[in-house]
């Protein structure tokens, strides 16, 4: 049986990362990833770089095929670069198969030729999210329905697509195939469209998507799915739409089930989310869990942090934890892309504070004018007593790069005004940001 100071389950962000970190200081290191095509983990191979590829070249108006054939490239060239970061260290293996706990020391290897055995001092379990799919008649059986893996390797572009759920996944995906020229139509079984966005943020989007002809259908009451002359059938209680693909995206959940976590005396909670404290520890002493799997925030930089805290607990003061974290900001990869961090209005307002909601239209953007691309607002909350920053929602043009300066001022605690009184390189969107706390009285 081999035996290793650290055994990492999963190639993700934080996974990849620890490992070089720990075999650095000179850590033998095991790394176990199911799938050759995952090396690096969900954001290089079908996340955040593949859709972000066909966003910028569906924006650029290009060819599907050919778009499609850059992205694949682009992953494939990521993909290479990362799995050689770790193989090519003397003291990281890199071992391919599916991981199973035999004990809270022990992984068992599955692998095409046989099973292997591994023992570690050590565990990190970096196994990411899978997508889910909705208790819907026919929906895994007919052809023609993708998850967003699926969507992403299609070598056709759907004439129709349908999106069964109307979530921040199903607007990316909507916003990229209405720019490549597909008639898009989204399924949403709420009554309210992005319901964690206050309402004239999420009436915004709407009307931006509807002006691209996303047609946008809320209370989507879809009883079962099938196919019908090689064409994808929703059915709904008074209607039927006909599309040549249905991307589901109803979310993802935690990657746990394979896992055999109670052997090793791991505890999850009811979707599967690994149970961690704010230092990442299970519920077994040796074991940590980091990145999607523990059910928390799904993004690639919340991996990487959590990767920090790791490596704090393992090689520095052990302080660092997810108390730690402020003001955690997001991007919708949309065109234009909708960011935000902090509060909502809704929220900031349930909160007690004395607050002002300021807005500003994106067509009073100079910037925003030259680009071409007027579409969108910006809106600030603000504590009338404290003068601090409580949340900002940014939806136009190069929103997820301002949102990052947003972000800064409020972690420091610096009043709203640092912004308004800020000096910036002109014409750019982030001296909108003048204009927008401008408006704070």
């Amino acid at each position: 049986m081999n035996q290793y100071q650290a055994i990492i389950i999963g190639f993700g962000k934080a996974g990849k990362t620890l490992a070089a970190t720990l075999a650095k200081a000179d850590w033998k290191v095991a790394i176990i990833e199911q799938s050759n095509t995952m090396y690096g983990g969900t954001c290089i191979n079908i996340g955040c770089i593949p859709t972000k590829t066909l966003v910028h070249d569906a924006e650029m108006q290009h060819d599907f095929a050919a778009a499609m054939q850059r992205k694949t490239d682009v992953v494939r060239f990521l993909r290479d670069k990362n799995f050689h970061n770790l193989a090519g260290l003397d003291n990281v293996d890199v071992i391919e198969g599916r991981a199973e706990f035999v004990d809270n020391h022990t992984v068992r290897v599955i692998q095409a030729t046989g099973t292997r055995e591994l023992r570690g001092e050590k565990i990190f379990i970096n196994t990411g999210a899978q997508s889910t799919m909705p208790d819907i008649k026919g929906l895994s059986s007919t052809p023609g329905v993708f998850d967003s893996t699926g969507l992403l390797n299609l070598a056709q572009r759907p004439q129709r697509l349908g999106i069964l759920g109307g979530g921040y996944i199903g607007v990316e995906f909507a916003s990229m195939f209405a720019n490549f020229g597909s008639k898009v139509t989204i399924f949403e079984a709420a009554p309210l469209f992005l319901p964690r966005e206050d309402r004239d943020v999420a009436d915004a989007i709407a009307r931006i998507l509807r002006d691209k002809g996303v047609e946008l259908i809320l209370n989507a009451n879809v009883h079962s799915v099938s196919s019908q002359d090689g064409a994808v059938q929703i059915q709904m209680p008074e209607e039927t739409h006909s599309v040549d693909a249905l991307l589901i995206a109803s979310g993802r959940k935690p990657a746990t089930e394979a896992l055999q976590l109670k052997n090793a005396g791991v505890d999850v909670n009811d979707r599967g989310g690994i149970i961690v404290n704010r230092y990442l520890r299970t519920s077994a002493d040796n074991i940590w869990a980091m990145g999607d799997v523990t059910g928390g925030l799904q993004f690639t930089y919340i991996s990487l942090d959590d990767f920090r805290i790791v490596r704090d607990s393992l090689l520095g003061d052990g302080l660092r934890n997810t108390g730690d974290r402020q003001n955690v900001p997001y991007s919708v990869f949309m065109t234009p892309p909708l960011s935000r961090v902090g509060m909502s209005e809704e929220q900031a307002r349930a909160s007690g504070a004395e607050v002002q909601v300021v807005t500003l239209p994106v067509t009073a953007i100079p910037r925003a004018r030259v680009m071409d691309d007027t579409r969108g607002m910006l809106k600030a909350v603000v504590d009338v007593n404290t003068q601090r920053i409580l949340g900002v929602s940014l939806l136009c043009v190069d929103s997820h790069e301002m949102i990052n300066i947003v972000k800064t001022v409020m972690d420091a605690g610096l009043p709203y005004t640092v912004l308004r009184d800020q000096i910036f390189t002109h014409p750019s969107m982030s001296e909108s940001l003048n204009d927008l706390f401008a408006l704070v009285k």
